[in-house]
């Protein structure tokens, strides 16, 4: 119960963004006639933010298993860098890391990132509830969105843009908590420049690994300036 209460609060920016982004995923699948059920499923098993948007439009078209598996990887590519960077807090918390992998979500990694629980909560269980609370307010709004999506119909255009708006507002809240931004301007510079060599829709891949190698190369220099 410590752990649940410490970890609550770090929630609540997800709590109001996942039940909007929930919200509009059910919408969406409704539309396409799916039960809330189906929302609900969807959500409790994939639990793929970006990827469950796109799952609506590989639902109602022919299914094709190879481009299915094609673009599922390279949408959720970036979870392969999350999880290696999470390697060491997620060490020794056995029975709950099957979880904790299953959970990590991009805000749920940022919260993990940069919360520290309390001297008297475990961080295995504080890490825990923090997964399955973002999970809880993802599945929740799904099947708001999916029981709203069956009673009344929606024009759903633009309706997707929630995501990314929620990404934006991550990206500014954890601007104000760090006093030094320099890994941040290099996430986006290198962002930036992938996205105009590789485009729009190539430019994650060649972002996340040019990323972690100058991360890497700069980690001694960037940790010093950080501590000064």
């Amino acid at each position: 119960m410590k752990a649940l209460k410490a970890a609550f609060p770090h929630t609540i920016p997800v709590l109001t963004g996942y039940l909007f982004l929930g919200f509009a995923f059910g919408i969406l699948l409704s539309s396409k006639g799916y039960s809330v059920g189906w929302a609900i499923v969807m959500s409790t098993v994939i639990y793929a933010g970006a990827m469950q948007f796109v799952a609506i439009g590989l639902l109602t078209t022919v299914f094709q298993p190879l481009s299915a598996l094609l673009i599922t990887l390279v949408v959720n590519a970036r979870h392969l860098f999350y999880g290696i960077s999470m390697l060491r807090q997620f060490s020794g918390t056995g029975r709950k890391k099957p979880y904790l992998i299953f959970g990590l979500t991009d805000e749920t990694f940022s919260i993990l990132c940069s919360a520290e629980p309390p001297q008297d909560v475990d961080r295995g269980w504080f890490m825990f509830f923090i997964s399955l609370l973002n999970q809880a307010y993802w599945v929740i709004g799904s099947a708001l969105g999916g029981i709203l999506g069956s009673m009344v119909a929606f024009n759903t255009k633009g309706i997707d843009f929630v995501m990314t708006a929620l990404f934006v507002v991550i990206f500014i809240e954890q601007w104000k908590s760090q006093k030094y931004h320099a890994p941040a301007i290099i996430g986006i510079a290198a962002s930036a420049l992938c996205l105009l060599l590789f485009g729009a829709g190539n430019f994650i891949i060649p972002s996340m690994i040019m990323i972690v190698v100058l991360l890497t190369l700069l980690r001694a220099r960037l940790e010093r300036r950080a501590a000064e």
